[in-house]
C-alpha cells in the first residue's frame, strides 16, 4: 500500500508563519490575526471550518476572548478520527532562568505551533489524496495555555469549552489524537498516563504503529507520567477516546525550553516533524483501508 508524501518543509513553514505573527497571548491584536489566518488557511484547503468562539475567566480574573477552530475533512464520511493541538501561546516565560524574560511574551514555537503545524500539513495532505471511506475532524484548541501551578482547571480552557459544547450524532469520532509540543530535535515520546488510562488500545496502536516505522527509539513503551492537557477534558467530559503525544526527553519533565523565551524556531527540527506527520498521514490511511 502506498501512502501519500507528508511534506516536512510545509509543516516548517506553517509552524514558521504562526511565529512570525508575534506571541499568540489571548486579548491581542497578534491572537486574532493568528486565528484568521489558520481559519482562512484551512478554508483553501478544502475544509469544512467552524470558529467557535467563547469567553472564559482566567485564574486571575482575566475574560479571555477565545476561538476553538475546528475544520472537518470529508465531511460526509460517517466514520471519523479527530487530531488535535492548541495555538495560543502562553503569556509569560515564567520558567526562564532569567528573571526579566519571566514577565514577558514569548515566540512559544514548538508548545503549540509545532502540532497545529504538523496538522496543517495533514489537512493539506488530505485534500490532495482523498480517503475514501473516513473522513476526520482536527480541533485547535485556544486558551491552553493561560494557566498556573496547583490549580489544574486553569488550564486547557478551550478543550473545556469545547468538550462541554460539542455534540455529535452518528459521526462521533472513533478516537483522537492530540499533539503537544511535537518539534524537537530527538524527542522522547513516553507513554502519556492520561492516554493509556482512558485510551490505552490506541496508544498501543499508535506506539505500534511508530515501532513499525522504524521509529520506535522515539516511542519509548514505558510511561512518561501524566500531563493534564487538552485531551484529558476531551476524554473525560466530551467521552471520545483521545490520547496525547507529547515530548518528556527524562521521561519526567518537559524539555529545557519549556515556557522560556529559548522557545523558539532554533528549535524546531523539520525532521521531527516530518515522523510526526508520516506517523499519523499512515495511521489515517491505514484506518481507511482497514487495516488497523
Amino acid at each position: 500500500m502506498t501512502y501519500p508524501s507528508f511534506n516536512k518543509d510545509s509543516a516548517y513553514a506553517y509552524v514558521r508563519q504562526q511565529v512570525l505573527f508575534g506571541p499568540r497571548v489571548p486579548n491581542t491584536p497578534q491572537h486574532a490575526k493568528c486565528a484568521d489566518w489558520l481559519a482562512e488557511t484551512l478554508r483553501r484547503m478544502g475544509a469544512e471550518v467552524q470558529e467557535q468562539r467563547f469567553r472564559s475567566t482566567a485564574f486571575d480574573g482575566t475574560v479571555l476572548k477565545g476561538v476553538n477552530i475546528i475544520a472537518r475533512v470529508h465531511p460526509e464520511a460517517k466514520q471519523r478520527l479527530l487530531f488535535a493541538s492548541h495555538w495560543d501561546s502562553r503569556p509569560w516565560a515564567d520558567s526562564d532562568p532569567d528573571p526579566v524574560n519571566r514577565k514577558k511574551a514569548f515566540d512559544s514555537a514548538d508548545d503549540g505551533p509545532s502540532g497545529v503545524g504538523i496538522l496543517l500539513e495533514l489537512v493539506r495532505t488530505a485534500s490532495a489524496q482523498p480517503t475514501k471511506n473516513i473522513g476526520f475532524d482536527v480541533v485547535l484548541f485556544d486558551l491552553e495555555d493561560y494557566g498556573t501551578e496547583g490549580n489544574e482547571k486553569s488550564w486547557a480552557l478551550g478543550s473545556q469549552y469545547w468538550s462541554a459544547n460539542t455534540h455529535y450524532d452518528q459521526t462521533k469520532p472513533r478516537y483522537g489524537v492530540l499533539l503537544d509540543i511535537v518539534g524537537g530535535t530527538n524527542p522522547a515520546f513516553y507513554k502519556e498516563d492520561y492516554s493509556v488510562y482512558f485510551a490505552a488500545d490506541i496508544v498501543d496502536k499508535v506506539w505500534t504503529l511508530a515501532d513499525d516505522m522504524g521509529y520506535g527509539a522515539y516511542f519509548p513503551r514505558q510511561s512518561g507520567g501524566g500531563v493534564l492537557d487538552d485531551h484529558y477534558f476531551v476524554n473525560a467530559v466530551a467521552r471520545i477516546k483521545m490520547i496525547n503525544i507529547i515530548n518528556r526527553p527524562d521521561g519526567k519533565r518537559f524539555p529545557h525550553y519549556h515556557h522560556t523565551a529559548k522557545d523558539n524556531m532554533d528549535v524546531i527540527d523539520p525532521n521531527t516533524l516530518n515522523m510526526v506527520g508520516r506517523l499519523l498521514v499512515k495511521l489515517i490511511y491505514q484506518e481507511d483501508a482497514g487495516l488497523l
